[in-house]
Order: C-alpha cells, then sequence, then structure tokens
C-alpha cells in the first residue's frame, strides 16, 4: 500500500472500530442491568438489544446510494450524529421504551456500507482485499474492548453512562474522518460507481444480482447467523456469568479481558492455515464449528471450567469469521459494484443482529433458554452445511470461483 492508502485504511478502520464499540458496548449489559427497569421483560430487553438492527438494515442500502450521490463524507457525518443523538436520548431514558428509542435512532446512523464503499473509494483493486480485512478485524478489535470496557464504565454509572460514553465515542468519529481521512474523488451522481453502471435503474439491476447470485447469498446467509447467535447469546452469558458461575456483574471484565486476548491468539494458527496452508475452506468450516461447540457448551454445562473455554472458542470462531467474511465479499465482486453488494451485506448483518435481539427474546421469555439455544445451534448447523457443499470464493485463484459479473 501507498502511505495515503495506509492512512486512509487506518483512519477509516479506527472510524469504525469506535462506531461499533459504541454499539457493542452494551452487550454485556443490558440483558442485566435493563432488568431493575419499570416494565422490563425478556422479549423487551431484546428488543432494545437488536432493534438498532432494524435501522441498520433498512437504511444500509438508501444510505449507500445517497453516498453515491452526495459524497461519503456528510453521509458518514450525518450517521454519527444520528447515532450520538440516540445515545443521549438512551442515556436519558427511565423505562425499557425510552432504551428501544434510543437504540432504534442509534441504528439510524447506517453508514457501515458507506464507510466500506469509502474505505474502496481510497484503495487501489489490488490493495483492496487487504484493505476490508483490516476493516474486518477492527470489529473484531472492537468488539473484544467493548466487552471489556463496557462493564468497567457500568460500574460506575450504569448504563445512562455507558450511553453518554457511546455519544462522545460518536463525536470522537466524526473528528478522525475530518482531521484523518483523505476526501475521495468526487463520485457524485454520474461518478465513479454510479459512471460504471449508468445510473438508477442499473443500480436496481446490481442490486437484483447481488440478491439472487448463489456466491454472494451464502456470504450474506453467513453474516446473518453469525450475529444472529452473537446478539443472542448475550440475552443468556451475562445471566449465566453472574448466576452460574458467582461472577458479580462490575467484574465481569475480569472474565471477558482474558479470554478476549486468548482468543486473538487463538486467531493466529487458523488465520495462518487458511492464507499460508491453502486452506481457506477448512479454516472456514472450522471457524463454524467452534461457534457450534461453544454455544453447546456454554449453555449446557454447569462446569467453571467448560463454560470459560466455550467463552474462548465463540471468541476464536466468531472474530475468525468476521474478519473473514468481508475480505471474501471483496473478492467475489467486480470493481463498479462493491457498494452495491456491501449495502446488501451489511442489511443481512445487521437483521441478524435485530432478529437475534428480538426473536431471541421472545424466544427467551415465551419458550425458554433451550429454544433460543436449539435455534441458535440449528442454524449454526445450517451455515455448517452450506459452506460444505459450496466452497468459499477464493480471489481468483485457479479453479476458484471467478467476481460476480457486473456485480
Amino acid at each position: 500500500m501507498t502511505a495515503q492508502e495506509r492512512r486512509s485504511v487506518a483512519s477509516l478502520a479506527l472510524l469504525y472500530c469506535f462506531r461499533m464499540l459504541g454499539l457493542f458496548m452494551v452487550l454485556p449489559l443490558l440483558a442485566l442491568y435493563a432488568a431493575d427497569l419499570p416494565g422490563s421483560t425478556p422479549a423487551l430487553i431484546g428488543l432494545a438489544l437488536g432493534t438498532y438492527g432494524l435501522t441498520q438494515a433498512l437504511l444500509q442500502i438508501p444510505l449507500g446510494w445517497l453516498s453515491d450521490q452526495i459524497g461519503r463524507k456528510p453521509v458518514i457525518i450525518a450517521g454519527l450524529l444520528m447515532f450520538a443523538l440516540g445515545s443521549v436520548i438512551a442515556a436519558l431514558a427511565d423505562s425499557m421504551w425510552g432504551i428501544i428509542l434510543g437504540r432504534t435512532l442509534q441504528g439510524a446512523g447506517a453508514i457501515a456500507s458507506t464507510v466500506l464503499a469509502l474505505v474502496a473509494d481510497l484503495t487501489r483493486e489490488e490493495q483492496r482485499t487487504k484493505a476490508m480485512a483490516a476493516v474486518g478485524m477492527s470489529i473484531g478489535l472492537s468488539f473484544a474492548v467493548a466487552l471489556v470496557v463496557g462493564p468497567v464504565v457500568a460500574s460506575f454509572g450504569g448504563l445512562p453512562l455507558v450511553f453518554w460514553f457511546t455519544a462522545a465515542l460518536a463525536f470522537i468519529g466524526i473528528a478522525i474522518l475530518v482531521l484523518l481521512v483523505p476526501s475521495p474523488p468526487d463520485i457524485g451522481a454520474g461518478g465513479s460507481e454510479g459512471s460504471e453502471v449508468g445510473g438508477a435503474s442499473p443500480r436496481l439491476g446490481l442490486m437484483r444480482r447481488s440478491l439472487g447470485d448463489r456466491v454472494l447469498l451464502r456470504l450474506n446467509f453467513g453474516v446473518f447467523v453469525l450475529h444472529f447467535i452473537l446478539t443472542a447469546s448475550f440475552l443468556v452469558v451475562p445471566r449465566l456469568l453472574e448466576q452460574s458461575m458467582g461472577v458479580d456483574r462490575e467484574h465481569h471484565w475480569m472474565v471477558y479481558l482474558p479470554v478476549l486476548v486468548l482468543s486473538l491468539v487463538g486467531m493466529v494458527p487458523l488465520m495462518i492455515m487458511a492464507e499460508r496452508g491453502g486452506r481457506l475452506q477448512q479454516t472456514f468450516l472450522l471457524g463454524i464449528a467452534l461457534v457450534f461447540a461453544a454455544i453447546a457448551m456454554l449453555d449446557f454445562t454447569s462446569s467453571a471450567l467448560l463454560f470459560y473455554g466455550g467463552l474462548w472458542l465463540f471468541f476464536v470462531g466468531f472474530n475468525y469469521l468476521e474478519a473473514t467474511l468481508p475480505s471474501l465479499l471483496s473478492k467475489s465482486v467486480s470493481a463498479g459494484g462493491k457498494g452495491t453488494a456491501m449495502g446488501v451485506y451489511s442489511t443481512f448483518q445487521f437483521m441478524g443482529a435485530f432478529a437475534g435481539g428480538a426473536g431471541g427474546g421472545w424466544l427467551l421469555q415465551y419458550m425458554g433458554e433451550y429454544a433460543l439455544t436449539g435455534v441458535c445451534l440449528l442454524l449454526a448447523a445450517a451455515w455448517w452445511l452450506l459452506v460444505l457443499r459450496a466452497p468459499v470464493p477464493l480471489g481468483g485463484k485457479k479453479g476458484s470461483p471467478s467476481p460476480v459479473p457486473g456485480i
């Protein structure tokens, strides 16, 4: 990469990291702290946990399209301001419905696809896979940091302080965008990607092909499942830590920190096996299998050793898959359709978070914990079988699937 490309990727990865940090910080906390609010039920807690995913999913593609018309930076700034507004409303809330409203507005700042499109704007084609992988890894890093920082911040001021903290992160993200991220080439209407596809009607054609292509559908289904399981798991794991493992909520970070650090170590063999050993297919299947095994270990054991081992396996699998999926998507589409494909991908990602939160909360309240665990296991198994039957894209290596034409 050139110096400007490195600066662009590093600053955008940092911005994305802060953005996702603000969302992930609530994951280990809401099921515990929101239970004390008036009118709290497992279904409402699940809705509060996942509702940001619904507005994220609904607005990813429209805001990605808008960024093609007026530019990436204005859309990202507006999205971060909306996220800050939702954080303030949630911080001031005194009921579950206030938190649900705040989380909904947080999700309305749907900038994921726009940030990824900006990464594509600021990097050359031959460097884009590395750039997307770096942003993907920043998500894993933000997830790890959030699970440690969230409980620490909450120990000083509960959920309100956490939401004030996430509002501050939004403004830091704006500062990073304005001060550190270079301005991309002019991509107004008729520019860049728009000129390649020839306007709104061909863009709809790209979207239809993106939704209909089997390679992209497998990746989109995968990220849906991954974020469904992630969100649903945090309806149960914090309570198990507190009640079954006897760890006070203020000290949960003491569990997450060593487990997450060790999970990053655990990712290294997977990445070496995938990239240097040429066994991406097998490694990807192993990552899904780790998540499957972790779910079973977390919910069906009373042993502290197996429980903490399950947490470690979950984070190894999740972080590897989360970092790998955007890279695979980048390898599967041609330059002119990356923005559209990323918008669809982000939509599936956040719909998974919404379904895992809202649907998981409903299952937990009306059918019980084992029903929720069973659904997560079935989804993970279905994903594993899907990948087993159809190879993941390998980015143009001999005998591998080529990028989708026109996408």
